[in-house]
């Protein structure tokens, strides 16, 4: 018989973090598939385009939290710290910030 090894004590199923603004809280996908398809999408932050930000807001916000995030009406500038701070919530580039609960 082949053997078998359960893991499922090894792994982090604990459902998507979220980012809190405003004592609104914004799920975002931190699955597996989520972060292949920011790593193909996030290699220059700095030269990256509008179309570029406005897709990788789409991949990391489920539809509630863009709707969540619309009713902001937060500026440019702000929606653009959302997204960094959401892709280094995924990314694990985020641990232990003040204010993290």
């Amino acid at each position: 018989m082949a053997k078998i090894i359960d893991i499922t004590d090894k792994l982090e199923m604990g459902g998507n973090p979220s980012l809190l603004i405003s004592g609104k809280k914004l799920e975002v996908n931190g699955d597996a598939a989520t972060m292949f398809l920011l790593i193909g999408k996030c290699n220059d932050m700095e030269n990256m385009s509008v179309n570029d930000m406005l897709e990788i807001y789409n991949i990391i916000f489920p539809e509630e939290s863009r709707k969540v995030i619309s009713d902001m009406k937060l500026q440019f500038a702000d929606l653009e710290t959302v997204i960094q701070e959401a892709i280094g919530l995924i990314t694990g580039g985020d641990e232990e910030e003040p204010g993290e609960q």
